[in-house]
């Protein structure tokens, strides 16, 4: 069995939806296809939600017609047959009396995943029926009914491997099925989510429960390049990447992926498929356990970075010193992402800045601390990426741009530095320049 995953913009619009019929009609293996909800829907859910939070009634009345009719649009193009579309308009009004009547309860963290997930489920349900009504027969499935994950950043991939065989021998057996990413049950059975982006990684837990030949991820560009394409011209698709270089990558926002999308693969070698929806015959890329080329491979960014220098004269060799300092982040759940340590002095990174206050607050009472936001992290991955002879370019950018850190040997896939974000883009375009446009150094 294959997982296709279907990202926001790949079913965005009529015309899109219409592209990803075509794709899964010329796939006859067995699959279970995962849908985002249409780009720009989950926006409008979390300003739902906020209406929620304010009481406001018009507002959530506003929102919701807005959201069906949205919608209803879509069903009375996509759909010919009168009686199929009027049933679909039947269940679309239901689904969105049921939101009416979660949005005037009060406020809580379980009303506000169930709003926010209801994107998915209805467009799920409406491209189920276009899909049944023109000749691709389905089935359906509610992913709230074995997404029970417990924990988001470790998932329990059995509980969710028994649940969903348990739905799918309860159902009738097709050979497309169709389900909602993101949406997801806690540790208490209670509706959740797997974070923005996360229908990814509902894609490869799906995958990983069912031992899938692999997983697809269709998204609106021909695989992940090897550097920002929204800002860097001349970047390229890169073939094959390992599941290492592609958490690096990941992780340290390449846009493409949802950080954790690979971890439930990993030990299954279970191939993900980058491909793009609108060029289906585009290479795309592989993430795998195979090392095709080591070396220089990608950069990525990621942005809304906190960088935070903590100072004392007498206490930073003292023994538990550091110790002292990482329990301060732990006990407010905050992980942190580059740290380098001078004579009195430890540098730092953040990107969860909820807790900062607290965590301000704590160190002061035995060092000073400065903080400084908006700044991001500019990631060079590869295979082996610190013994490529050609990684010492990248240290050319200190000639032009005011480097704010730098981490070097904590992993052998990845290199970063930290710069002021209004930095980030020049920074992108001469790493760019010297990593993949300037002829390699062959070293006799």
């Amino acid at each position: 069995m294959k997982i296709l995953k279907f990202g926001g913009t790949s079913v965005g619009s009529v015309e899109n939806l219409l592209k990803v019929k075509e794709i899964l009609a010329s796939d006859q293996e067995q699959k279970i296809v995962v849908c985002s909800a249409m780009s720009g829907v989950t926006d409008q859910l979390v300003r739902l939600v906020e209406n929620i939070k304010f009481g406001d009634a018009e507002a959530i009345t506003r929102n919701l017609h807005r959201l069906e009719s949205k919608h209803s649009d879509v069903i009375d193009v996509l759909i010919e047959d009168v009686e199929v579309r009027n049933l679909l308009k039947d269940g679309l009004s239901s689904m969105i009396t049921e939101m009416f009547d979660i949005s005037s309860q009060e406020y809580s963290e379980v009303i506000n995943s169930r709003i926010i997930t209801f994107g998915e489920t209805l467009l799920t349900y409406i491209f189920s029926g276009f899909l049944n009504a023109n000749g691709l027969s389905n089935v359906l499935l509610d992913a709230k009914e074995f997404m029970y994950v417990d924990s988001v950043e470790n998932p329990n991939i059995e509980n969710v491997r028994k649940k969903l065989n348990d739905v799918l021998n309860a159902t009738v057996q097709s050979s497309i099925y169709i389900t909602q990413g993101f949406v997801c049950r806690d540790e208490h059975g209670q509706i959740s989510h797997l974070k923005r982006g996360g229908s990814d990684y509902t894609s490869t837990i799906i995958g990983a429960a069912l031992n899938a030949s692999e997983v697809q991820i269709w998204t609106d560009i021909d695989g992940l390049h090897n550097n920002d394409p929204r800002y860097v011209e001349n970047t390229q698709p890169i073939a094959h990447l390992t599941y290492n270089e592609a958490a690096e990558l990941a992780y340290f926002g390449a846009k493409i992926l949802h950080p954790q999308t690979v971890s439930p693969v990993v030990g299954m070698d279970i191939p993900v498929l980058l491909k793009n929806t609108f060029d289906p015959e585009a290479q795309g890329t592989v993430i795998s356990n195979k090392t095709y080329k080591k070396g220089l491979k990608a950069i990525s960014a990621k942005d809304g970075i906190t960088a935070i220098k903590i100072k004392s004269n007498r206490m930073l060799m003292a023994h538990g010193y550091l110790r002292r300092i990482f329990e301060v982040f732990d006990n407010f759940n905050t992980s942190i992402d580059m740290i380098t340590t001078s004579e009195i002095a430890i540098s730092l990174t953040i990107d969860d800045t909820s807790n900062l206050d607290k965590i301000v607050k704590e160190i002061e009472n035995y060092a000073e601390i400065t903080v400084e936001q908006d700044h991001s992290i500019i990631c060079i991955v590869g295979e082996s990426v610190i013994n490529d002879k050609n990684s010492y370019r990248l240290f050319e950018i200190l000639n032009y741009i005011p480097v704010r850190m730098v981490s070097y040997g904590g992993s052998n896939n990845n290199i970063s530095i930290l710069v002021d974000t209004k930095d980030k883009i020049p920074t992108l375009k001469f790493l760019n320049e010297k990593l993949f446009h300037t002829p390699e150094v062959v070293i006799v």
